[in-house]
């Protein structure tokens, strides 16, 4: 990525996909050039916690919705310390913010972090575009970065895919800390950082709950040398078939019978310690408005998303595992994508979803819960 903070308002930008396709509009924050997976989120808000998740960390995210900027950015809603995504792409930005909390502008935001965006151009027919073609590597050029698209479309292709890429150990902490319980202290939780967002040590310190965070390459001595409770892994960018190391860590945890709760890419790590398949799926779930069914109560949750990966396990049936019987637990109405498991010999759940609603709605809290249950059960 090359960029400038000068000229980004009157800036000429280009969008070109890897397929050729290409669209032109106005720069958008920082003037330079860019270059990811492009996505789509549906979200109409949250967009501050959406550029913060580490999740996004290589991806070109694409704003369904026309107007973006509205709330400008504040300093107590980003999820971590940095804006993750490679690029943004919105229609109509905000030409003044309007909020009581509201410390600047999303652009003027954009341009201080150096991210590469465009506004200006049709989201809708590109987010049409991307669901017909699927998710797909894209450039964001602007200013002097401009040359003709058959050039710029070279560039394009000769970037990373996201399959197969390894990206927790970029995004996730180098050094172990603790979010401590507020209110009495009840449990110990290690927490594995993937990519962890901010809101989730939260939640869980809601609960009683002392969080130590730990690098995505803890061992399996270094999680239980905090003695904890229970064990989390948390969300996180890339391939789950490269995460190996996480694997290995949380069959250990599966071994021990530790109370267990992953969430996003936790939820892939736990599909393949049991001896599931992943796959890339053709442009993913994102943004905060995605149903899914709890097939243990039947209740439909709205929540939010942020995954391009997926598990391949069987809906219909309990499957046998090397830690027990293992079931889908929770799965997404729109196209019966697996959006959870569990086991049902041992203390371990996962969703592929954001319980922690940062944004988004909070149908889904009960799985911090749920997981207090589990080592209430366990010490009991």
């Amino acid at each position: 990525m090359t960029i400038s903070t000068r000229g980004a308002a009157k800036a000429p930008a280009v969008l070109v996909l890897e397929d050729g396709r290409a669209f032109r509009g106005r720069a958008y924050g920082a003037v330079g050039e860019t270059f990811g997976e492009a996505v789509f989120s549906t979200g109409m808000t949250g967009y501050q916690e959406t550029l913060t998740d580490p999740s996004y960390h290589r991806q070109v995210v694409v704003m369904t919705a026309p107007h973006v900027g509205n709330t400008g950015v504040n300093d107590e809603d980003p999820e971590s310390k940095r804006i993750w995504v490679s690029g943004y792409v919105v229609r109509d930005p905000a030409r003044t913010p309007s909020n009581w909390r509201s410390k600047r502008s999303l652009d003027e935001e954009l341009t201080a972090q150096g991210v590469v965006g465009i506004s200006g151009i049709d989201t809708r027919a590109l987010t049409r575009h991307l669901r017909e073609r699927g998710a797909m590597r894209v450039g964001i050029f602007s200013g002097n970065a401009i040359a003709d698209e058959g050039t710029l479309l070279a560039r394009v292709r000769q970037a990373p895919e996201m399959s197969g890429a390894d990206l927790s150990a970029e995004v996730a902490t180098k050094e172990t800390y603790v979010v401590p319980a507020i209110g009495t202290k009840k449990f110990t939780v290690a927490a594995i950082d993937l990519g962890i967002k901010g809101m989730t040590p939260h939640r869980m310190a809601e609960r009683g709950i002392e969080v130590h965070v730990l690098p995505a390459t803890a061992t399996l001595e270094e999680v239980y040398a905090v003695a904890p409770d229970g064990v989390f892994f948390s969300n996180g960018p890339g391939d789950p078939s490269t995460a190996d190391h996480p694997v290995s860590v949380m069959r250990g945890v599966l071994e021990r019978g530790t109370p267990l709760f992953g969430i996003c890419f936790g939820n892939q790590i736990l599909g393949r310690a049991l001896g599931f398949g992943t796959y890339k799926l053709k442009y993913g779930h994102r943004g905060i408005n995605q149903p899914v069914q709890d097939r243990s109560t039947g209740k439909v949750e709205v929540t939010a998303h942020n995954h391009g990966f997926a598990v391949d396990a069987p809906l219909d049936k309990v499957s046998d595992t090397a830690y027990g019987r293992a079931e889908v637990s929770h799965v997404c109405l729109n196209d019966q994508v697996v959006e959870g498991l569990q086991l049902l010999d041992r203390p371990a759940f996962s969703v592929q979803y954001h319980p922690e609603a940062a944004a988004g709605p909070h149908d889904a809290a009960y799985l911090f819960d749920r997981f207090v249950s589990l080592m209430e059960g366990q010490r009991a």
